[in-house]
């Protein structure tokens, strides 16, 4: 099929398999990008993951990428809920607040408030049995391998956010903060919210600190809040994203793991690290 798309567009070269039968490169040349993707999303699988990126500059040299259903496979605020008894009814919101249909300060405050009084033994159980994204470990991994500096940017928080660095391998996090009273939630945020805004903010000061152009840069995320900075970035992947926040972004991985964003960046599969097999060599 690919071979089949690759002549109906007129290109001579061979398609060239960063992966075998998983990912795979065309060089459209001169050819109008629009129409290109256009011819390639009518010959190829529905199921197939699908971007027209410009050759040059594609590594990049930062990577900020969203927690929740991002980097973790669960929202995190939402498995709180669950320890008090009130997860569908907090999921309702965050569904709410994830696809830009409210405010996501306010949906996080309204949010909060309903879990005063849990006790913090159920952020800590929380933690312990949250689930990394597949392909996340080697993304950070590898990216860093190669130069690349990685930062963990989340409306959630600061505990959880530091488990996932220690994880998944990023450099920093940046998240909000729960306020406690004697190991109980108080049912307050503590101010400033780190927000939509400040997700851009964050992606525009770290690449600044680092000497880096916004085009250096990749963002990934799932929801409204996140959008800003996929549109912001030199490569703004909205990962099995929100329908409002798919619509929007410029790049869309639905069916593969976040190693795609790898091959987004001309990575091929035998330059990808895999930490877990690391670890176990040097063990």
């Amino acid at each position: 099929m690919v071979a089949s798309a690759a002549s109906a567009l007129g290109i001579e070269s061979s398609p060239n398999w960063l992966a075998p039968a998983r990912a795979c490169e065309l060089p459209i040349g001169e050819a109008d990008a629009a129409a290109a993707e256009a011819v390639l999303r009518t010959m190829l699988p529905a199921e197939t993951d699908l971007a027209v990126l410009p050759r040059a500059g594609r590594r990049k040299r930062l990577l900020v990428a969203d927690m929740d259903s991002t980097i973790i496979t669960t929202e995190s605020l939402d498995e709180l809920a669950a320890h008090a008894g009130i997860k569908d009814e907090i999921a309702r919101i965050t569904q709410a607040a994830m696809n830009g249909e409210i405010e996501f300060a306010d949906a996080l405050r309204r949010r909060v408030a309903m879990l005063k009084g849990l006790e913090r033994g159920a952020l800590d159980q929380v933690i312990r049995s949250m689930t990394v994204m597949p392909g996340a470990a080697a993304l950070v991994a590898t990216m860093r391998a190669h130069g690349a500096y990685a930062v963990l940017v989340s409306g959630g928080f600061k505990p959880v956010t530091r488990r996932v660095c220690e994880l998944v391998g990023f450099d920093t996090d940046c998240a909000n903060d729960l306020e406690f009273a004697e190991d109980k939630l108080t049912g307050r945020v503590i101010e400033p919210i780190l927000d939509r805004d400040a997700k851009l903010a964050t992606l525009r000061r770290i690449a600044a600190e680092r000497g880096l152009a916004l085009a250096e840069t990749l963002a990934v995320g799932d929801g409204a809040n996140d959008l800003p900075m996929l549109q912001a970035a030199g490569l703004g992947v909205a990962f099995r994203a929100k329908p409002s926040v798919a619509a929007a972004a410029k790049v869309r991985i639905e069916q593969a793991d976040l190693t795609a964003l790898l091959y987004l960046q001309g990575y091929r599969q035998s330059e990808i690290v895999d930490p877990a097999r690391t670890a176990r060599g040097q063990s």
